[in-house]
């Protein structure tokens, strides 16, 4: 089955100098690092990728950088959903001239239209482009999320073909993908398993930028066939996926390690606020148990060194 957004895509974080400015350069040494331990597809200017801070310029920028880095070897997809229809449209239109693969469309938020107006939003970007669509659903953030009927409706266009579903209902998820073509990714990382066990192609995951080959492994081990593997991967990586989700927002808790590790990630943006030291010190315990060795900062960085292009 061929998958235009790959099945393990790490919604990853931006890199920022530590004057707050993009750093292109460590963002493609991050992307080359995550492709080259399990990440066969990336996914931009997300949530986790600090979006709502960073102009379009920034975006564009970022795009390019991390084609130019990875670009042939993994499916690259950028979000370009916000409030403004016709912003997101020229969004969309400036990512296809930047070469990216893929489009992460989320639902408008903030002005929260309701269902025929979420549905045209949504078609319109997908008009404006020749790229394969992932619609993004995630109520908890933009206050309103996709109804059935909606699904249905949008799951006709030839463009939308993939669902990133943040809903936690599993039972509409299950319910659409036996009523369409579409391809669910699940959004929340605690249901990454549990979402693929019920017919989800892979997941958009904010863990897999600190660990993407177990990430990975997690579905490979149910794809190929030995649920019981999955499940015991993915209880070893539960506790390190409850302290980063939980704890504060994914980016903040992400970035923090990330520092740690010595890759590149930098400080977030205001409103968001950098992780404590005591939140650090919880953080990288999570960490030592899920990934073992693999949180030895002197080996992250000669990786960081081998990556960088």
């Amino acid at each position: 089955m061929t998958l235009p957004f790959g099945s393990t895509a790490a919604a990853m974080i931006t890199p920022f100098h530590p004057d707050g400015s993009l750093d292109a350069d460590g963002a493609q040494a991050l992307a080359v690092h995550l492709v080259d331990r399990g990440c066969d597809a990336l996914v931009l200017s997300g949530t986790t990728g600090e979006s709502p801070t960073t102009s379009d310029a920034e975006k564009d920028a970022l795009l390019r950088a991390v084609l130019e880095a990875v670009g042939d070897r993994a499916r690259i997809t950028t979000g370009v959903g916000n409030s403004d229809t016709r912003h997101s449209i020229e969004l969309a239109q400036a990512a296809e001239r930047a070469g990216a693969h893929g489009l992460l469309t989320v639902t408008p938020y903030y002005n929260r239209p309701g269902q025929e107006g979420i549905r045209r939003h949504l078609a319109a970007v997908a008009d404006a482009t020749a790229l394969p669509v992932m619609l993004y659903d995630h109520p908890g953030r933009t206050g309103s999320r996709l109804d059935r009927e909606t699904l249905l409706r949008l799951a006709e266009h030839p463009r939308i073909t993939a669902v990133k579903d943040s809903t936690a209902d599993l039972a509409a998820c299950a319910h659409m993908m036996a009523r369409t073509d579409l391809h669910y990714y699940s959004g929340i990382d605690e249901l990454n398993l549990p979402l693929y066990a019920l017919g989800a192609v892979g997941a958009v995951s904010t863990v897999a930028n600190l660990a993407p080959g177990e990430t990975r492994a997690v579905l490979r081990a149910h794809r190929d066939g030995d649920p019981a593997a999955a499940l015991r991967l993915d209880r070893r990586l539960r506790p390190l996926v409850e302290a980063v989700m939980d704890l504060a927002p994914g980016t903040v808790t992400t970035k923090a390690l990330l520092n740690h590790l010595g890759l590149p990630a930098g400080p977030v943006r205001l409103p968001l606020l950098d992780a404590e030291p005591a939140l650090t010190a919880v953080l990288l315990e999570a960490l030592t148990g899920a990934l073992g060795d693999g949180t030895d900062p002197a080996q992250i960085q000669r990786s960081k060194g081998r990556s960088r292009v």
